[in-house]
């Protein structure tokens, strides 16, 4: 499984780095494809489960959800109503359940697992497109994130599969180990303090780019074994086989679910910028 995974990152990594640093619409049309193969990757998962789930107004409504967290916090577009994110919310209320009104056989497990997918994933990776649309820095700042998941995560792999003797979560996801996670993050911590340094030195000091690579390699790492929570409860292994080595976009992914939004709030209200 090594190869593969090698190979796909050898493709996948300079796409992602070419849509962020490109960032505008060619970034948001990145993030939508990402979005939209997570939701489609969700329903898949549940569906092999044999948990109900509706397709149609899993993907319509998390699309909006999506648009709705990246148009809200757009400079351009600031003049929209405070009250944006409530209407939202609303009508995807309304429409999930006017869908499985419509829908024979009704099933309220249906109805919330529907509402889990979207909000949780679209909501979440929405996120990226605000974080790289933070003015001057945005660039610098997506990539400190995401090169610092991938540093984490390659970290956690092979310190896992050299030196892994004591395991995580058994339940949750039976290969990691305690000494992968403390070695994704170590590295994770050695990633961020190097990238501070070359793009963003007039911005970061040491201790919060310290502080900042432990939020990443920690959060990370929680919403891994988040997704993975779903994965298990379904006897699922992978989300698909879309990307060889990897499984799917949503494994891929899952990283930023929970870090995504965390790491732009704290960015965008506790560092000067």
């Amino acid at each position: 499984m090594l190869l593969p995974r090698i190979i796909t990152a050898l493709i996948g990594v300079p796409v992602v780095l070419a849509a962020i640093h490109f960032g505008g619409a060619i970034y948001m049309a990145f993030v939508g494809c990402v979005i939209l193969f997570c939701l489609y990757e969700y329903g898949l998962v549940l569906t092999a489960g044999k948990k109900p789930v509706h397709m149609p107004a899993l993907v319509l409504f998390g699309l909006l959800m999506a648009a709705v967290a990246i148009v809200g916090r757009m400079p351009s577009v600031s003049e929209l109503p405070d009250n944006l994110y409530p209407f939202a919310i609303s009508v995807v209320t309304f429409g999930v359940l006017l869908f499985e009104v419509l829908t024979p056989k009704r099933s309220w497990d249906r109805v919330c697992n529907t509402f889990t997918g979207v909000f949780f994933m679209p909501w979440a990776l929405a996120h990226l497109i605000n974080l790289r649309d933070i003015p001057q820095y945005g660039e610098y700042l997506t990539l400190f994130m995401i090169i610092t998941v991938w540093v984490s995560d390659t970290g956690a792999y092979f310190c896992g599969r050299f030196l892994g003797r004591h395991k995580l979560n058994v339940e949750v996801s039976p290969k990691k180990t305690w000494e992968g996670a403390v070695g994704g993050t170590l590295l994770a911590v050695g990633a961020a303090v190097l990238m501070a340094h070359l793009f963003l030195s007039n911005t970061l000091s040491v201790k919060t780019a310290v502080i900042l690579g432990l939020l990443i390699a920690v959060v990370g790492q929680v919403s891994d074994l988040a997704e993975s929570v779903i994965k298990r409860s379904t006897g699922v292994k992978d989300s698909s086989n879309l990307l060889p080595g990897h499984g799917g976009f949503l494994d891929r992914f899952d990283s930023y679910l929970l870090l995504a939004p965390l790491f732009y709030y704290v960015v965008l209200y506790t560092i000067k910028l």
